[in-house]
């Protein structure tokens, strides 16, 4: 069952189009750190986590994929990966991530499109809350897969809805494999009838 959300959050899911998107985040921007706080997130930490477990200290660059306003930023060099870029569709929530000074660069851009990076360009890419409802599908998973250098890592979270209707079929046409995957979880606990997120590790063929 979906979860009904109110606010930003509910606005923002239901956007039609990626300019929609855009434009809700802009708007959002400035309280976005806040209302993520409060609602106990969790999808920055896990993915933290897992690329700490699969990436080793020191490799770059590594890039956020779905940035933001910088939630991972800080945390991906205080883990020990010394040039983070930071990529997004909303120049309002970039201009927040800017303003924290934790990436060596940031790009505004879509996943789902083709992104401004050469092949194999990023030792790894972490893409936090971005594979979910009204935002990116499958997809967006193919030119990350481009910009992923051989023996590379890409995590991410997916909705489960997403992941059971068509993502992880998806996988196989891609040079990835698939090396962890978590148990469902509820990414704001406080969400009654949420659908669930999983987060995923690929190593890149």
């Amino acid at each position: 069952m979906a979860a009904e959300h109110e606010g930003e959050l509910g606005a923002v899911y239901g956007a039609g189009s990626s300019e929609e998107v855009a434009a809700l985040y802009d708007g959002w921007a400035a309280k976005y750190d806040g209302d993520m706080a409060k609602a106990g997130y969790r999808h920055p930490t896990i993915c933290l986590a897992l690329l700490a477990r699969h990436l080793p200290r020191g490799a770059a660059p590594v890039l956020d994929a779905g940035a933001g306003t910088g939630l991972l930023g800080d945390w991906l060099k205080i883990a020990g990966y010394p040039v983070v870029h930071g990529m997004d569709i909303s120049e309002g929530m970039l201009a927040v991530a800017a303003a924290k000074g934790s990436y060596d660069a940031l790009h505004r851009a879509a996943l789902g499109t083709r992104l401004p990076f050469a092949d194999g360009a990023f030792a790894g890419i972490v893409s936090s809350g971005v594979f979910t409802t009204g935002h990116v599908g499958a997809e967006g998973l193919d030119d990350l897969t481009r910009i992923c250098r051989p023996g590379g890592v890409i995590v991410l979270t997916v909705k489960t809805t997403l992941w059971s209707g068509g993502f992880a079929a998806h996988l196989a046409d891609l040079p990835v494999t698939l090396v962890e995957e978590t148990a469902p979880y509820v990414s704001m606990p406080g969400e009654a009838g949420t659908v669930p997120s999983l987060a995923i590790v690929l190593k890149r063929d």
